[in-house]
This record gives C-alpha cells, structure tokens and sequence, in this order.
C-alpha cells in the first residue's frame, strides 16, 4: 500500500539575500509518506555536504525500510512503531557519515547539520528532528509549532529566563544544542502524532521561522492553502522582504484523505471484542 493521491506535497529553497550559496537541501516522496528537511553549517559549501548527505541518507533508508503492511508493528522493547524506528535509525546513521566524512575530509571539517523529518502511516505520523528546523501544523483554523527547538534560546525560555514573544524577537536565535555530525552519536527526539485529513504540515529552516512570524505564516497557509505551489513562493518572498538573513527552505504536505492501514485478519477479529 502506498499513500498516492493521499497527501499534496510542495518543496521550495532559496538562497536569500545575504548567502552566497545555500546550505539548506529538501526532498519528499508522497508515495511513501516521506519529507526531510536539513539546514547545514561550517565550512565553505561543507555545510552543504552535511545537509546533502543527511537527506539523501535518510530518503533512501526509509524507502529501503518502509514496509506498509508492517508499519503499524510495535517494538516491544521500545514501545516505538516502526516508522518511528525507521526515521530514528536513518538518522543516526547519517550522524555517522557527517562525523566521518567530516574526520576524514579536511574540506568538510567542522560541518555538521540539522535536520527534520516526517513519515505518515495509518493516520499517524512520525516527527523526528534534531536542531532548530521546525515542523507546523495548521488544523481547521488553529496553527501550531509540534517540534520544539534544540538550541539554547529555547533552553531559556523553558527556564523562564525569556518569554516566547520575548524569545522571538531575540537576536541570537541560531545557537543549537544539537546537530548531525558534531559527535559519534547524537540525541534524535522522536514523537508520533495523529493525522486528520484537511491538516497542514510545514517543515522550515530557521531561514524562514527567524524571519517570518507565526502568524503571518498562519495567515499565509489560511489565504493560499488551496494551492501550496504559492503558499512556498509567498512565504519565501515574505522571508526575503523581512531581510533574507538565511537560505529559505520549506516542505509542505496538505492530507487530502485518512490513509489507514490495512488490517489482518487477527486485527479484525480482536477489533470485533475491543
């Protein structure tokens, strides 16, 4: 089973108006429910590098990985579903290669990256990231950051040394705590939410979140949702006219319809005593 016909999907990167190249690289596959989003640092164009390596790492162990008919499994050991495991995994090997690569590599020394992805399954999704780039989500007319930055910023916030208000109009918002390919082993934070159809998804580079705020982002996807080709462009445009400091990147996915998985017959017979 595939998810096709089952989730819009856009991709848009821009270098900005400060950059020279960008370090930002973006891919998804509707198909397999599968969007990646990474934002690379360090280095002369090695930035770039651990960006590129860590999306195509991912995208391609999770189209190797993905079973549909499997994806609903538990691990015991764990208590993770399998898409989760899957995105955890990717990414902790693509930590390695960034590690190595940047070891190894006296061009790339110093780079690193950081990352979000999200996989759908069974009208759930899997949302693991590591860093500052966010996912949001835009459900009937509420509109929401899910992940939760790794950087020091929010770390004060969360002690209640700023506000959130006080937080966003903050100069130095670009300190992560977390990143690939900065250590052998890096700490990936993994949840799993529900999926309704209608719902907005929006996956960013702090390029686009520093320089555009919640609502207008908000006020964006509620005006031109109908067609995420224009929302991409609009925010983009709104990230550069607010000074284009960063590359700009987004990923979206827009639920066209409930994808559930397929049951067995052992999962009919216990949902009939459930």
């Amino acid at each position: 089973m595939t998810l096709k016909g089952k989730l819009r999907c856009v991709g848009m990167t821009d270098t900005g108006k400060v950059r020279e190249h960008n370090e930002d690289t973006i891919a998804f596959d509707a198909d397999i429910g599968l969007l990646v989003l990474a934002d690379g640092m360090g280095g002369y164009n090695a930035g770039e590098v651990a960006s590129g390596i860590a999306v195509k790492t991912i995208l391609n162990l999770v189209r190797e990985s993905v079973d549909r008919q499997d994806l609903k499994t538990l691990d015991r050991e764990s208590g993770m579903s399998r898409p989760s495991i899957i995105l955890r995994d990717a990414i902790h090997r693509a930590n390695k290669i960034i590690y190595q690569t940047a070891r190894t590599q006296p061009n790339c020394e110093g780079m690193g990256t950081t990352v979000v992805a999200m996989l759908f399954f069974d009208n759930r999704a899997s949302i693991a990231h590591v860093g500052d780039s966010r996912l949001y989500r835009l459900r009937s007319d509420k509109f929401e950051q899910v992940t939760m930055d790794h950087s020091l910023l929010q770390e004060l916030v969360d002690r209640g040394f700023y506000s959130a208000e006080e937080a966003q109009r903050a100069a130095n918002k670009n300190y992560v705590t977390r990143a690939l390919g900065v250590e052998p082993n890096v700490d990936v934070e993994v949840q799993e939410v529900p999926v309704q159809k209608g719902d907005f998804y929006a996956l960013c580079s702090d390029g686009l979140s520093d320089m555009v705020e919640d609502d207008d982002m908000h006020l964006t996807l509620t005006t031109f949702g109908a067609n995420l080709d224009t929302v991409a462009k609009q925010l983009i445009q709104l990230a550069n006219d607010n000074g284009g400091r960063d590359n700009i990147s987004v990923v979206m996915a827009n639920v066209l319809d409930a994808f559930p998985a397929r049951r067995g017959i052992v999962d009919k017979i216990l949902g009939w005593f459930g």
